[in-house]
């Protein structure tokens, strides 16, 4: 399927994705619980959090599809870790972002 988002540069289209799967406080909740941990095994992350086991594992699916989670599974067992070269190209494109769109500020707004 040919979406508009080909229209756009590639740069834009991957910060809009990163953007997206960090867009739901689940899956900040779950970067962060596992960035603090090393490594987590699903059930681990269930315990703290306040979501069933079943939308934790969608959430961990959505950041693993994106590459900002690492993910193993051993027979019934899933554990993750952070991808940190893809948390270090997100903040890359953030930060070249925010700086082209400060080169744009005006102090005068409607």
């Amino acid at each position: 399927m040919i979406t508009k988002a080909a229209e756009f540069p590639a740069t834009l289209n991957e910060l809009a994705d990163f953007a997206k799967a960090l867009s739901h406080p689940a899956r900040t909740q779950i970067l962060k619980t596992v960035a603090k941990r090393g490594e987590c095994v699903c059930g681990e992350i269930v315990d703290v959090m306040p979501l069933a086991q079943s939308t934790v594992s969608q959430h961990l699916k959505d950041l693993k599809g994106i590459g900002l989670i690492k993910g193993e599974t051993e027979g019934k067992t899933s554990c993750y870790c952070i991808d940190w070269k893809a948390m270090k190209r997100f903040k890359s494109l953030a930060s070249q972002f925010f700086e082209e769109m400060e080169k744009f500020e005006k102090s005068n707004c409607c």
